[in-house]
């Protein structure tokens, strides 16, 4: 279970970047915060989750 939280972890934040640098190239402010906020969110979460199983 360990793996499958940590691979979601990974795509999450692969998704939030790739959102930001789109958003960048297209002068979007609005899609560069959705970007952001997904990649901390997810950051987040699995340090969360992680922290809390042993």
């Amino acid at each position: 279970m360990k793996f499958v939280l940590i691979v979601g972890i990974i795509l999450a934040v692969g998704l939030g970047i790739t959102v930001v640098v789109l958003g960048g190239a297209d002068d979007s402010p609005g899609l560069q915060l959705i970007g952001v906020v997904l990649v901390l969110c997810a950051v987040v979460f699995g340090i969360r989750n992680l922290r809390g199983r042993n």
